[in-house]
C-alpha cells in the first residue's frame, strides 16, 4: 500500500505491542521504587521508602513502623502485578497474518547508527566494570594509583572473605532446593492430571512473588519466624532462612522457564508411559529431566546470580555468624572502604561470571549432542529413555 517505515511501525508495531510497554513501564517503574541497594550506596540524605524501612527495623528497632512502610511499599507493586494481569489477557488480541520471513535490507547508514548506539551501551557497561578493576587494585583511588593487592585482605569486622565463602554456600544451596521445588511445581502444574481450576489457582500463586520487593518479603519472614509459639523459629538466624528467602523472592522467573520448557514436550509421552504400565515418577526422571535439561540448567543458573548478588531480600535476616558479601559491600561503603568494598565486588562478579560460562559450555554440549543424534552423526543407544518414548509417541500418532 505504500505506507511507509515510520507509518508502519506508529500505526501497526505499537498498537499490536501497546499492552506489553504498558507492563514494562510498570515492571521498571516497581524495580526502581522498590530498590535497596542502589539508594543505599549512592543516595546520600536523599531518603526512599526502601532504605526508610531499613533504618527504622535496622537502626531504631522500631519493627512497627517498619511494617507501616513496607505495606506502602507493596501498593505500586500490587498496582503492578494487576496492571500485568489484566494486559497479559488483552494482548492476546494481536494482528495476524501469513508469516513470512523478514528480508532486512542493506543499509550502512542505518548500520551505522545502530552500531554507534550499542556501542555506547556496551562501553557504559564496560566503564562500570572498569571502575570495578580501578578501585580494587590502586592503593587510594583517585590520589594514590600505585597497584596493590591488599584491598583484597578484608577487615574481619565487615564478613571479611569468611562472607564471600557464605554467599557461594548460600547461592549454591538456593540454586539447588529452588530448582528442585521449581521444576517439579511446574510438572506438577503442566503434566498432571489435576483439574484446571487447581492449575489455574497454582498458576496464579506463582505469579505473585514477582509482585513482592525484596524487603516486604525478609519484614515478613522475619515476623513469621521470629515468634517464640513458631516452632520453626530454630532457622531463624542460619543459612536456611536466607535459602527460603531467596527461593520466594525469585520464583516467578525460574516458574515461567520451566512451564515454558514443560508445554514444549509432547503430550503422548504420558499416554505413553501409561499404556506401557511405567510409574509416572520414573518417567518424569529418565524423560522429562533429560528433555528439559537446559531450562534447568538455567533455573540454576538464575537462582545462583542473584543470590549471590541480592541485598534486599536478605538485609533483615542474616545474623553476625553468618554474614553475605552483598552485605557485607554495604558495611564497607557504610565503614568508607570503598577499596574494600569493589574488591568484594569484583570477587562476586568473577564468581558470576564463571557460573555464567559453564552454563554456556554445558549447554552448547547438550544441544550439540542433541543435534548429532538427530542427524545420526551420534549413534543411538538402545536403551535410550527418551527416544523410546518419542518413537512410541510417534507410533501412537
Amino acid at each position: 500500500m505504500g505506507c511507509s517505515n515510520l507509518k508502519k511501525f506508529s500505526h501497526i508495531t505499537i498498537p499490536s505491542v501497546r499492552y506489553t510497554l504498558m507492563n514494562s513501564l510498570f515492571v521498571c517503574f516497581t524495580l526502581a521504587f522498590t530498590d535497596f541497594g542502589a539508594p543505599k550506596v549512592l543516595g546520600g540524605n536523599y531518603n526512599v521508602l526502601a532504605t526508610d524501612i531499613y533504618k527504622q527495623v535496622a537502626g531504631q528497632f522500631n519493627m512497627n513502623m517498619g511494617a507501616v512502610v513496607g505495606t506502602l511499599l507493596l501498593i505500586p507493586a500490587l498496582l503492578s502485578f494487576g496492571v500485568d494481569r489484566i494486559t497479559s489477557r488483552k494482548s492476546s488480541d494481536t494482528i495476524s497474518s501469513k508469516a513470512s520471513p523478514l528480508k532486512i535490507k542493506d543499509s550502512g547508514i542505518r548500520d551505522g547508527v545502530f552500531y554507534a548506539v550499542c556501542g555506547g551501551v556496551a562501553f557504559c557497561l564496560i566503564v562500570l566494570v572498569a571502575v570495578l578493576f580501578i578501585g580494587a587494585f590502586t592503593e587510594y583511588y583517585p590520589y594514590n594509583m600505585g597497584f596493590t593487592l591488599k584491598n583484597f585482605q578484608f577487615n574481619g569486622s565487615t564478613g571479611g572473605i569468611a562472607s564471600f565463602a557464605n554467599s557461594i554456600w548460600m547461592s549454591l544451596l538456593t540454586a539447588v532446593f529452588g530448582t528442585v521445588f521449581v521444576f517439579l511445581y511446574a510438572a506438577f502444574i503442566e503434566r498432571s492430571k489435576c483439574s484446571s481450576k487447581m492449575k489455574g489457582i497454582g498458576k496464579l500463586f506463582s505469579s505473585v512473588p514477582l509482585a513482592l520487593p525484596g524487603m516486604v518479603i525478609g519484614l515478613s519472614f522475619i515476623f513469621f519466624f521470629n515468634s517464640r509459639s513458631n516452632p520453626l523459629n530454630f532457622i531463624y538466624g542460619t543459612v536456611v532462612i536466607l535459602v527460603l528467602a531467596n527461593m520466594v523472592h525469585f520464583y516467578s522467573v525460574p516458574f515461567v522457564t520451566a512451564s515454558s520448557a514443560l508445554k514444549k514436550l509432547d503430550r503422548e509421552y504420558e499416554n505413553v508411559a501409561d499404556s506401557m504400565k511405567i510409574p509416572q515418577w520414573k518417567t518424569f526422571l529418565r524423560v522429562t529431566v533429560p528433555l528439559s535439561l537446559p531450562a534447568i540448567l538455567e533455573i540454576f543458573l538464575y537462582y545462583f546470580m542473584n543470590s549471590m548478588v541480592t541485598v534486599s531480600a536478605v538485609v533483615f535476616l542474616y545474623s553476625a555468624k553468618f554474614k553475605i558479601a552483598s552485605i557485607a559491600i554495604t558495611h564497607m561503603e557504610e565503614a568508607g572502604d570503598i577499596a574494600q568494598a569493589a574488591a568484594m565486588s569484583l570477587l562476586i562478579l568473577a564468581v558470576n561470571i564463571t557460573a555464567r560460562g559453564l552454563y554456556e559450555f554445558l549447554v552448547y554440549r547438550i544441544r550439540k549432542k542433541n543435534q548429532a543424534r538427530e542427524t545420526g552423526e551420534l549413534p543411538q543407544r538402545e536403551y535410550a529413555p527418551e527416544q523410546k518414548f518419542r518413537q512410541a509417541a510417534f507410533a501412537r500418532k
